[in-house]
């Protein structure tokens, strides 16, 4: 065994909390680059302003610097963590974070602790006050039943003002204390120890505060109960707020130190007591010849100092010299918390005067005066300049490192250094102290010893540990004047922390019966986040002449060497191993050789048995007082091992063929199924086989029912003479299970062999069907292909079912059997349900076989006169029994249907097919549909309809009766086949709940794929219950669409017009394309909406059934239900959101510029929006202000224009872009829609069908013109506008085209229409190429209109001639 080092802990999310500490290490990832709309307050700067400022490029080596600065970041901050690992503080500056750790589990089922962060924030109280030191200390618990853990963690933390502050593990601060005015340099702690000699001074608990020229010693039994009271002071004054107690006071000494220049570090050595030599030789030196001794020696506390002139100080302060000063403890309790809360808000509203500020420095506490206290002697070296000194656990050694790069040994006692280390610059010290076990002794021959026998006291060795982090190397050396014993290349941005204390609060009999678990040191790895510790075995402080574990170390390794190496031959090989196996002496390392045998891969299983019974015969032949027990057993446990691996192997390797045919007929009775159950659990497994299976690689050598001698030992093991399976994964039980099983469930192996063997060996029955279960339900694809493996499963389990502690004879005969609920457990958490239900299927058989069989036993003892109620009770076991296998059957065939429905290979795609819908499915279980909730199957569907894409008809046509004209689809047929399964769990208005949800979900995934969207409001629309509607469309509002609307608006509304691409994806995540569709599905959810609102009064709320077979489903609440707990929407509330929808809408479709939507509303309006659908809202009534409509009127305008150019616009080369746009017209009536608006918006409704007839003829639609006129009221009006239109046409046909024939006609006309005609502007005409006999009908359907009076009848007159002239040309 050599020194080792190991990582017991890791952390969660060390970035976080370098990134609180260091907030210009920030990654900036590309993420990052997409903001929160809500949090964008000013876009104009944002979007506009950055790109015209460039930034200086900063030089190479400053990036240089800071890439190492990332790595090297942990060396700048402050860092402790607690001896009991449950606490560790990161601290730089002014602020900090607390790591906590946690328990999660690993890949292997193994549980690791974690460090999380779990309070994080500023400690500093006073302006420009860093934190320069901190310490974790655990205090110990005052219960009686205590298990050893602490019962909370302090963090004691000094700063540059001087400060010293008390917090507890989330951050409370408990107390505060100025002990001198000057900052603290270091804090350092020392913790109750048992004396380890009766000689040795017992030494009192401390807390020691460096400041640049004193050193102040709190009291460990002052703090200890003053820490106390101030934690329960803060809890009952959070609980109540009037609780104010007062805590005793600290007790601390302050020592000024004197004839030293500078200081850095200390260790405090605790109270020593002179011997009367060193007495007179002290006395001698300071008092000269004519010296007064004492009697008695005195008691002294010794501190030692590092820094310079002198290098290394040693300070002597008499006990009893002076009094412990008493100070008033300031405290942070939540009574105080208003004032200072108060004051602090003050201060930051401004309210706060110089005269308050003089003031609260005036009050800071009065400082007691230090003791002088001088340097008795030290090591002078004027160069050498001290960095910092680390005491060894037994309080007798100490190492000093300095800027030399020197490690330096001092003796504490004698106040000298014994031995130099060079070449450690920057080094990190710390100690290790291992106490020796006892029952590794080996008694030595030829020689008494007091330490060569496991009944003498145990010996302590300490170990030096030297982090060099410029060479990134970790090393173990041995004290005094011992070797090197360990090094390992750790890296260079590591730290070591060793604390030197343990746990606070103990004394003399509460340390007995105290083991805390604490560490000695560890070491700390930011790369990849770890923390470590060193192991160190005892034997490495012995040295090699007289150790036989280092002789043993060496034989271990030559054996390693070996094992590695070429055999030279088989014989001499396996000789060689067993004369190394056999020279080793102690028992530890002996069993540790075996365990390196066994686990070899090259050698071969005879040679494994010969060197492990050579082993156990030569142990046998010796005294029974010398020979390990434990390594006894181990030999023994091993070879028992190697013999049933011997068994099971040649079991399989025997050629064993059963002979009898198997026919459909065998199967049936063997299952207890007639010819139409078989039949159709055929036909299941057959469309399971074939939309399930999926090609696989195989390899060779990887042959079932194959295991490598190596790996089975692995497997197993022997306690107290049981034999049980190793907490192993999935994949290596089946391996095992393959190995015992998989020849007899082929037939290709005797089962009541193998069944025999592994009974004798000691595997329970329970085991052997867990491992046959976990053989059989994951090899399914073997199984379904060969049917005749039924039978031996069956013939299997009924071997397994006789044995003795299988069933239990007495068990309760109206309870439900183990033996058989472990087999149905088994089948419900398998995802492999093809297997589940054949197994099952068995499983009901056997078990039905069984219980007939005890009860014609039993009938027959009845018979013969035995208790006549044996018999009622076998029929109600049965019963019951029954009951539940029938249960599982039906769950189990459902779940093979949907499984199979889910698993069905989709039809080639004709769209577009996005990456989710290519993600595969999950595998389902009966388990896992228990605990998805009665939603569970229908969410399952629907995840599988979105990655089909089904259409919602398809899904009704699915559901309907079979046309036996029109066979289905294999989908459609496996849907059906589903839906009769699940009649309710599947009924349509459920399933199109859960599609529609499942659509919604994807899209707000990637809402870039605006076709999700459209098809969840498809989905919503089939949806025939208005309460679900109702729910389902408010819970998709809330939850994904309402923030983006929000969004969306106040971004339009900035902009002032349709948003470019960059501004949507900035504001609302997605492109411009995907918010116009985005805001046309949210008219239509807003529709179907209040729709469903008008409809539910005259509905009833649904019942949502279960199935008989899924009653007893548990877990999450399912979609539907959630929908029918929502509250009903407010109808007016819904319309005010679904205007601005459709404005909004309307604005995006056609690209409308000088459009802000909220202006079109007053302020009862605009408050009213984004607000909860259900709430009711003060909205606009009344007449509006005569602006608002204007403006209203010139939108709706636009809005009818930009759709009436949309659709008649003529373009000679459309592109497919166009195309694409003009879709989203036909979708909606758009002229209707602004109809519909200007109705809700108080705008003349005439005005906009006046202009749209005018916009349809200005574009050339005069048949569609002629239609909307019926539509118009005030007709008068319209015919003045068609006039001025059909001016413009007559003026550019005569003025543009400047024929001869035409300046002819243009002589004749009368002056006054000749004036009219020229002052027409023909630019505003959109379609110039409309024919003069479409002129001429606009003409006379005008002549229609005017009333003869009319101002501008005699105008139209002249018109009709001049048009009927133009006519004849």
């Amino acid at each position: 065994m050599a020194c080792s080092i190991v990582q017991f802990c890791s952390f969660q999310d060390l970035q976080s909390a370098r990134d609180f500490l260091f907030p210009q290490l920030r990654e900036e990832t590309p993420g990052a680059l997409r903001r929160d709309p809500s949090k964008s307050s000013n876009w104009e700067d944002d979007s506009w302003g950055a790109w015209e400022e460039t930034e200086p490029q900063e030089p190479e080596e400053e990036g240089n610097a800071s890439k190492t600065q990332k790595t090297s970041w942990l060396q700048e901050c402050v860092l402790s963590l607690s001896p009991t690992s449950d606490l560790m503080v990161i601290a730089r500056e002014q602020k900090a974070a607390f790591l906590v750790p946690k328990w999660k589990h690993g890949d292997k089922g193994k549980e690791e602790m974690q460090f999380a962060v779990g309070w994080s924030g500023a400690l500093s109280v006073e302006e420009g006050e860093y934190v320069t030191s901190a310490l974790c200390i655990p205090l110990a618990s005052q219960k009686r039943s205590s298990t050893g853990r602490p019962d909370w963690t302090c963090i004691v933390v000094g700063f540059t003002s001087g400060y010293v502050r008390f917090y507890t593990e989330s951050g409370v601060l408990l107390l505060a204390q100025l002990l001198n005015e000057d900052k603290v340099l270091q804090l350092k702690c020392r913790t109750y120890e048992i004396p380890r000699h009766p000689g040795v001074t017992e030494q009192n608990e401390e807390l020691s505060i460096l400041y640049p020229a004193a050193i102040v010693t709190i009291d460990g039994f002052s703090l200890f109960q003053s820490l106390r009271a101030c934690r329960n002071q803060v809890a009952k004054a959070a609980a109540s707020g009037n609780e104010n107690i007062q805590p005793p006071p600290l007790a601390y000494k302050k020592w000024g130190l004197q004839d030293i220049d500078t200081i850095i570090d200390h260790a405090s050595i605790g109270i020593m007591t002179l011997s009367p030599f060193d007495q007179m030789k002290t006395a001698s030196v300071i008092g000269g010849i004519n010296a007064t001794i004492k009697n008695s020696p005195p008691a002294m506390s010794q501190y030692i100092t590092v820094g310079s002139s002198p290098f290394t100080g040693f300070f002597y302060a008499l006990e009893g010299s002076t009094q412990p000063l008493l100070s008033h403890v300031a405290l942070a309790v939540a009574s105080k918390l208003t004032s200072a809360l108060f004051s602090a808000a003050s201060g930051w509203l401004g309210w706060k005067s110089k005269h308050e500020e003089e003031t609260v420095q005036k009050q800071k506490p009065k400082m007691e005066p230090a003791t002088p206290l001088a340097v008795r002697f030290g090591l002078p070296d004027s160069r050498r300049h001290g960095e910092s000194i680390c005491l060894s656990p037994c309080n007798t050694l100490a190492a000093v490192t300095d800027d030399f790069g020197r490690v330096i040994l001092l003796d504490v006692a004698r106040g000298i250094a014994i031995r130099m280390w060079k070449g450690y610059r920057d080094a990190q010290i710390g100690w290790i102290q291992i106490v020796e076990d006892l029952h590794e002794r080996v008694p030595e021959k030829g020689e008494f010893s007091p330490f060569g026998n496991t009944q003498g006291p145990s010996r302590v060795a300490q170990f030096l540990v030297i982090y060099a982090p410029r060479r990134g190397i970790l090393e173990v050396w041995n004290t005094q004047q011992g070797p090197r014993v360990g090094a390992f290349n750790v890296g260079k941005h590591c730290r070591l922390l060793y604390p030197g204390y343990k746990i606070m609060g103990l004394n003399n009999v509460t340390s007995q019966s105290w083991q805390p678990q604490t560490y000695q040191i560890c070491l700390v790895d930011p790369v990849s986040a770890s923390v470590k510790t060193v192991n160190v075995p005892f034997h490495l402080a012995l040295s090699d002449k007289k150790s036989e574990r280092a002789k043993d170390l060496h034989l271990v390794k030559k054996l390693a060497a070996l094992l590695k190496s070429k055999s030279p031959g088989p014989d001499s090989f396996e000789t060689e191993i067993k004369e190394l196996i056999l020279d080793i002496k102690y028992p530890a390392t002996k069993r540790q050789a075996l365990e390196s045998i066994l686990a070899s891969e090259r050698l071969s299983f005879s040679c494994l048995r010969n060197v492990t019974q050579t082993l156990m015969d030569t142990l046998k032949n010796q005294e029974l007082e010398s020979v390990d027990e434990g390594l006894l057993q181990f030999c023994a446990n091993q070879l028992k091992l190697l013999h049933l691996y011997e068994s099971v192997s040649q079991l399989n390797s025997v050629d064993f063929h059963s002979d009898t045919p198997f026919s459909d007929n065998d199967l049936a009775v063997l299952l207890r199924l007639d010819d139409k159950e078989l039949v159709k659990l055929r036909a299941l497994l057959e469309k399971y086989k074939h939309e399930n299976t999926k090609t696989t690689v195989r390899f060779s050598e990887d042959a079932d029912g194959v295991l490598p001698v190596k790996t089975f030992l692995e497997y197993l093991e022997y306690e107290k003479d049981v034999l049980s399976i190793k907490k192993i994964s999935e994949e290596e039980y089946v391996a095992l299970g393959s190995f015992f099983f998989w020849k007899c469930l082929h037939g290709e192996s005797s089962t009541e062999d193998m069944c025999h063997t592994l009974e004798s060996a000691g595997l329970s029955p329970q085991q052997l069907l867990s491992l046959l279960l976990s053989v059989w339900l994951s090899k399914e694809k073997d199984i379904l292909d060969k049917p005749q493996s039924v039978c031996c499963l069956h013939t299997m389990l009924s071997l397994l079912s006789k044995m003795k502690v299988a069933i239990d004879e007495t068990w309760d005969s109206q309870s439900v059997s183990p033996w058989w609920q472990q087999m149905r457990m088994a089948c419900i958490q398998s995802e492999n349900n093809g297997a589940a239900l054949l197994s099952a299927h068995v499983g009901h058989s056997v078990a039905a076989q069984m219980s007939s069989n005890s009860t014609d036993k039993r009938f027959s003892q009845t018979a013969l006169g035995a208790d006549a109620e044996a018999l009622t009770d076998s029929w109600e076991a049965l019963s019951l029994d029954t009951e539940y296998w029938k249960l599982l059957l039906k769950q189990l065939e459902d779940c093979l249907i949907l499984q199979t429905l889910l698993h069905s290979k989709a039809s080639p795609p004709a769209a577009k097919v996005s990456s989710p819908q290519t993600e595969p499915l999950p595998r389902l279980s009966v388990k896992k549909l228990l605990e998805g909730g009665k939603g569970g199957v229908a969410d399952s569907v629907a995840k599988w309809i979105f990655k089909q894409d089904l259409s919602p008809e398809l899904l009704k046509c699915a559901n309907q009766e079979r046309d036996s004209e029109n066979p289905d689809e294999p989908k459609e047929d496996l849907l059906r086949l589903a839906y009769e399964q699940f009649p309710c769990s599947l009924e349509l208005d459920v399933l199109h709940a859960h599609c529609c949800w499942e659509y919604v979900v994807q899209w707000n995934k990637d809402p870039e794929e605006a076709r999700f969207l459209v098809r969840s409001i498809e989905h919503l629309k089939h949806i025939l219950n208005a309460h679900v509607q109702n729910g389902i469309a408010l819970m998709m509002w809330n939850t994904f669409l309402v923030k983006r609307f929000s969004a969306a608006t106040y971004l339009m509304d900035k902009v002032g017009k349709s948003p470019k691409d960059r501004l949507c994806r900035r504001d609302v995540g997605m492109s411009d394309t995907a918010v116009t569709s985005f805001l046309g599905s949210c008219l239509d959810l807003l529709q179907t909406s209040l729709e469903a609102d008008i409809s539910r009064d005259e509905m009833q709320m649904p019942v949502l059934d279960t199935e008989d077979a899924w009653l007893s489903v548990e877990g999450p609440i399912s979609i539907v239900e959630l929908a029918l707990e929502q509250k009903p929407i407010h109808y007016p509330l819904v319309e005010h959101h679904s205007i601005l929808c459709s404005i909004l809408y309307a604005a995006m479709r056609f690209s409308l510029k000088s459009v802000k939507p909220l202006a079109l509303f007053d302020s009862k309006g605009k408050n009213a929006f984004f607000k909860d659908l259900t709430s009711i809202q003060l909205l606009p009534s009344g007449e509006m202000d005569p602006n608002f409509i204007s403006v209203r009127q010139q939108f709706l305008l636009k809005v009818v224009s930009a759709a009436v150019q949309a659709q008649h616009s003529v373009t000679k080369d459309k592109e497919p872009s166009e195309e694409a746009a003009t879709t989203h017209w036909k979708d909606h009536n758009w002229p209707v829609l602004a109809v519909d608006l200007a109705h809700h918006l108080q705008v003349s409704e005439d005005v906009i069908r006046r202009h749209y007839v005018g916009e349809l003829y200005n574009y050339g639609a005069d048949l569609l013109g002629e239609e909307a006129i019926l539509q118009v009221h005030d007709k008068e009006v319209l015919a003045s506008q068609l006039l001025v239109l059909t001016g413009q046409r007559l003026a550019h046909a005569l003025f543009h085209t400047q024929t001869k024939e035409g300046m002819e006609l243009l002589a004749r006309l009368p002056p006054t229409l000749c004036t009219w005609l020229k002052a027409m502007n023909t630019q505003d005409l959109q379609n110039t190429d409309v024919p003069i006999a479409t002129t001429a009908k606009l003409v006379h359907k005008v002549m229609e209109l005017l009333p003869e009076k009319h101002g501008q009848y005699s105008l139209a007159l002249h018109l009709i001639e001049a048009v009927e002239a133009m006519t004849t040309l």
